[in-house]
């Protein structure tokens, strides 16, 4: 009997395991291959750069859209495209009615918004990490230069069934640095740094 039981054990502790594995392979993933598109009201990118070392300046565009080819037996083989307009460019300005500041950011000697009115991102590459975590790597374009960047990724959530769009979703955060001064945007730099930090927050819906 004690065998039996060392057996019966030993074959869940295994099956388990398998289990662990599979899910672990598969990036955690339950959701469906698939196009998904991204959810815009949920979207957004967030900016920050050095003011003078004083202070860190945020700011915000609040129109993302974009595509997720997700390939959930193989995340590695997803691919994600993703467009942000410049023109929706919000900063926490405290005169905003003495002073169009988000206006003047969107000027030529800024990013230069009616030249080049949209940022894209495409993927190339994704590594998978831990706990729902990988690196994506990919092409970015800003101010009609293309130069490589890579984010680091962490899978916020995942539904089966979104409750108000009529399939799956998934939710993810990435975050990266970039040189504004590779693009060409070299404005006030260092004064205003070179180096500008990025947080994404993207929710995509599946596209029946």
């Amino acid at each position: 009997m004690k065998s039996l039981k060392l057996a019966s054990l030993a074959t869940a502790l295994t099956l388990g395991a398998s289990t662990f594995a599979i899910a672990a392979g598969h990036g955690g993933l339950t959701i469906p291959s698939g196009t998904y598109a991204a959810d815009a009201t949920h979207s957004n990118v967030t900016w920050k750069v050095s003011h003078f070392g004083l202070s860190n300046y945020t700011g915000q565009f609040n129109a993302m859209n974009g595509t997720l080819e997700l390939n959930a037996e193989d995340p590695t083989a997803s691919k994600v495209m993703a467009t942000v307009d410049i023109a929706t460019i919000s900063t926490p300005f405290p005169n905003a009615d003495t002073k169009d500041f988000d206006g003047e950011l969107m000027g030529a000697q800024w990013f230069n918004a009616s030249e080049f009115p949209q940022a894209t991102f495409e993927s190339t590459s994704l590594e998978l990490g831990e706990n729902g975590t990988g690196t994506m790597t990919g092409d970015m374009t800003f101010r009609g230069q293309t130069v490589p960047m890579t984010f680091d990724v962490s899978l916020n959530g995942q539904m089966e069934k979104h409750p108000f769009a009529p399939g799956a979703a998934v939710g993810f955060t990435a975050t990266g640095t970039m040189d504004r001064t590779a693009f060409g945007f070299d404005t006030f730099a260092p004064n205003i740094g070179a180096e500008v930090e990025l947080t994404i927050q993207a929710e995509f819906i599946e596209q029946k």
